[in-house]
């Protein structure tokens, strides 16, 4: 059972990551999204998404790698985690 968490929602925010490439293999075709932590550690819970302050840059064929691809859960949470830390760096928070 995780603690109740204080969930952030920042548009600004998901917005920025738009214009950022891919934190992860620095794509830059128009598909960048924000895509949030899948972690409930980080607020992730049935039907809600994570916080807005964990989020991170990646591209469609990336965030979809993440959500569906056959990485084991500790490697899409090692993509994650190295993408949100370079997307913290690129948006300066």
């Amino acid at each position: 059972m995780f603690p109740k968490h204080a969930y952030v929602r920042d548009k600004k925010r998901l917005e920025a990551c738009r214009a950022l490439p891919c934190q992860h293999c620095g794509a830059e075709d128009g598909t960048v999204v924000a895509a949030h932590s899948n972690e409930g550690a980080h607020g992730k819970g049935r039907g809600i998404k994570a916080s807005d302050e964990f989020v991170a840059a990646l591209c469609f064929t990336c965030h979809a790698n993440l959500d569906q691809g056959k990485m084991s859960k500790y490697e899409k949470s090692q993509m994650w985690q190295n993408a949100h830390i370079k997307t913290k760096e690129k948006l300066g928070k």
